[in-house]
């Protein structure tokens, strides 16, 4: 006895916009289990791993907290809360200068450098799994056409 697949409907769309964006979303999801799987056993959110990236390649210099959120992948509406969390684990420093207490000025750790160093070759790796049954030339032309898509939405280019 054959077991025939059922026939599944196809999907509409409402635009083309519509399509693109959901199959970006979608794509989002698949790709971010990955490191979902890498940086979970750390106790890490992808937005904290960012937030040690940013913090590393400044380091020894601090950086202002408005400048580091202005720098992250994605908006985090509380950084302050992120802050709070990899400062408690020892991960990042706060301080005020003396002479501007408006400002808390943020860095790395000796923890936070080697949590970030330890991840370098597991995260190069979990990118060729997420990304690199793609071509070179396919991978460029992607990178170009998200610039592209958000170009109008971003007042700068603020990370790279």
């Amino acid at each position: 006895m054959s077991h025939v697949a059922a026939e599944q409907p196809a999907v509409r769309f409402d635009s083309l916009e519509q399509e693109v964006f959901l199959n970006l979303w979608r794509t989002y999801d698949r790709l971010r289990a990955f490191e979902d799987r890498l940086f979970g056993p750390h106790a890490l959110a992808a937005q904290q791993y960012n937030v040690l990236r940013l913090l590393k390649a400044a380091h020894p210099k601090k950086l202002p907290t408005l400048a580091l959120a202005s720098r992250l992948i994605s908006r985090a509406p509380d950084i302050t809360r992120m802050l709070d969390k990899l400062e408690q684990r020892g991960l990042i420093v706060r301080e005020r200068p003396a002479d501007n207490r408006r400002t808390v000025r943020v860095g790395i750790t000796d923890a936070g450098l080697e949590l970030v160093g330890s991840l370098a070759t597991p995260l190069r790796e979990c990118h060729r799994q997420q990304l690199g049954h793609m071509a070179e030339s396919q991978l460029r032309k992607f990178s170009s056409l998200l610039r592209a898509a958000r170009a109008p939405h971003e007042t700068e280019a603020s990370w790279r």
